[in-house]
């Protein structure tokens, strides 16, 4: 067990000062550990303004770096883990609607032939790549290699509830992890410890060329349960436990990367998925918050979204820069000093990028960053398997596109359902879209339709080649049947 005194951690990240350098020529590219949580909204970080619940080892990091304000994932687990692989939104690259690869199947996964990939791009930049968590867009006892196709090195994962091996459903006690060894169980182990361990191995043998550690956490997906450090009775007080366990892990990772002379020379991303699941409700600045997973409301996609890198990004710092997950792909390409998608060998004339890189506000501490506008989209089940392959229920799915002061919202009709004012109602109490009084008002809803009207009419659906049959696939569905997979 890799133990760490919390107040200790705090401190130590504080201490690293607010002197901002910039890399120079022949200077190594940095490391980068990014760290995606799954299921968890603001209103349980309390840098954020939580108020049920104290994270002094994610408090710490948003000091030793900059916390921002507008940041848009995707309401649900496939989009957006999609969208930061491939820098493309769902309309583009398919993945509009949740699929359970490892359940559903039908031929369906993340083919790293037919997509971007921001890995294997990491990967041809000279970085040695590892994952450690939750993956969920590949089956492997399908495709044993899937995560080696795209782009890393080391793997350590829970496989997702894979159909007829009642044992992988779990991903917390007992857990059932796929390595390169193969799938087994983990008697008397907890999942995140054994992740946690993973990574912290990983990073102390590759000192010698910068990597990139991706850490999509199982922590805080329901079931609740119990960590080894509390044990509580109800939903809440368990949700409750796994969120100070995931702060708890936050902190062991970042004493890891000190006492291994790594974290000067390390970005660390923090964020996470969507919202909270809605059967948690949380206090957030004097405001009861319901979880928001699989919504286009603010607390199902405005993620919360720190980064740091002591030395060199100024410290201590809050920012209202837009940024959105399809940013991801170029801001991690711009570090590596790959930007130019010309270079890249997964990219052709089919893969377009919607992401813009926020390099510039990273390096420069600057609150602009590229964009005008940025969207979320997608979630829910509702996609079916036809013989057509994997397809979503929606020809134009309902998205939101919110620019520094409007939110936007779009129906799968395509017109406008609901306006809001953010600077003024950030909780989105006041619809204001039948009442447009001022100018301001009226140009801004002007210009968010306008780029809504410029993307494509019809959503793409999800690209891939066909895995083979199984006998475990949900079966094809006729016309009439529902689109909704239970």
């Amino acid at each position: 067990m890799f133990k760490v005194c919390l107040s200790f951690i705090a401190l130590l990240i504080l201490s690293c000062g607010s002197a901002v350098n910039t890399k120079v020529g022949g200077e190594r590219s940095p490391n980068i550990l990014f760290i995606l949580v799954d299921d968890l909204g603001k209103e349980w970080i309390s840098s954020y303004g939580a108020e049920d619940i104290i994270t002094p080892n994610i408090d710490a990091l948003a000091k030793s770096g900059i916390q921002f304000n507008n940041v848009y994932s995707m309401p649900q687990c496939t989009p957006t883990r999609i969208a930061l692989l491939t820098g493309q939104y769902p309309f583009r690259n398919g993945w509009v609607n949740h699929w359970d690869v490892p359940r559903w199947g039908g031929g369906a996964h993340f083919d790293e032939t037919v997509n971007p990939s921001l890995v294997k791009e990491l990967q041809r930049a000279g970085y040695a790549t590892c994952i450690a968590g939750k993956w969920q867009i590949d089956d492997f006892r399908v495709e044993p290699d899937a995560l080696t196709k795209t782009g890393f090195d080391e793997f350590c994962m829970w496989t997702g509830y894979e159909s007829g091996i009642q044992a992988s459903a779990e991903r917390y006690h007992n857990p059932y992890i796929y390595t390169k060894a193969g799938s087994k169980t983990y008697p008397d182990s907890f999942g995140p410890d054994v992740f946690r361990d993973f990574i912290i191995d990983f990073t102390a043998d590759k000192k010698e060329v910068p990597f990139f550690v991706y850490y999509p956490m199982v922590l805080t997906h329901t079931p609740f349960v119990n960590t080894p450090d509390e044990s509580a009775k109800d939903n809440m007080g368990k949700h409750k436990a796994m969120v100070r366990y995931t702060d708890k892990i936050v902190g062991e990772l970042l004493e890891a990367l000190k006492q291994n002379g790594l974290l000067d020379n390390t970005i660390v991303v923090f964020t996470t998925d969507n919202g909270t699941t809605r059967s948690i409700t949380g206090s957030y600045r004097g405001q009861s918050i319901v979880g928001g997973k699989a919504s286009t409301t603010e607390p199902g996609i405005a993620a919360p979204f720190i980064v740091s890198w002591p030395g060199h990004i100024k410290s201590n710092q809050e920012s209202n820069a837009l940024i959105d997950f399809t940013d991801i792909l170029p801001t991690f390409l711009d570090i590596a000093g790959v930007a130019d998608k010309s270079e890249w060998t997964t990219a052709n004339a089919d893969h377009f990028i919607d992401g813009k890189s926020f390099k510039n506000v990273l390096y420069n501490n600057s609150d602009k960053s590229e964009r005008e506008w940025i969207l979320g989209m997608g979630g829910g089940n509702k996609a079916r398997l036809t013989e057509n392959g994997l397809e979503n229920q929606y020809i134009f799915r309902d998205r939101v596109i919110r620019n520094e002061e409007y939110k936007l919202y779009i129906g799968s009709n395509k017109k406008p359902e609901k306006f809001f004012d953010l600077k003024n109602d950030p909780y989105e109490r006041h619809n204001i879209l039948d009442s447009l009084n001022s100018s301001k008002e009226k140009t801004n809803f002007d210009k968010l339709l306008t780029v809504v009207n410029s993307f494509p009419q019809k959503d793409n659906d999800p690209k891939y080649v066909p895995n083979p049959p199984q006998s475990w696939d949900v079966e094809i569905s006729a016309k009439s049947q529902e689109w909704k997979i239970e």
